[in-house]
């Protein structure tokens, strides 16, 4: 995986992870992290409850771990490298962000 996907990858999940946290949960505290691939390290900074911070840290760790040179998208991958609990609690708050996002830019779009 090139430096440049591992970053939008690390993006979709910080993206996806404030939104969802955000608008489900109350008790966000400030989170940081370095995340090194390679020899390259991308810095994370969001707020976020203890149950999103724990499943975004497994997230990253993953993503950091993965074997493919060419990332395919993780629902896709012949040799998952989440654990199913894990990765039904990913699947909800990333369906969520993505709906978000969507009206968002339809918002911006039309300038609602």
């Amino acid at each position: 995986m090139t430096n440049e996907k591992f970053t939008s990858e690390a993006q979709t999940l910080k993206k996806f992870f404030s939104i969802y946290c955000k608008d489900k949960h109350t008790d966000q505290v400030p989170f940081a992290s370095h995340l090194k691939y390679k020899n390259f390290t991308y810095n994370i900074e969001l707020e976020l409850c203890q149950e999103c911070k724990e499943l975004i840290e497994y997230s990253f760790h993953r993503l950091q771990a993965c074997p493919h040179d060419i990332k395919p998208k993780c629902r896709t991958c012949k040799a998952p490298c989440y654990d199913k609990s894990q990765w039904k609690k990913l699947a909800k708050l990333m369906r969520y962000g993505g709906i978000q996002l969507g009206i968002i830019k339809i918002k911006n779009f039309f300038q609602i």
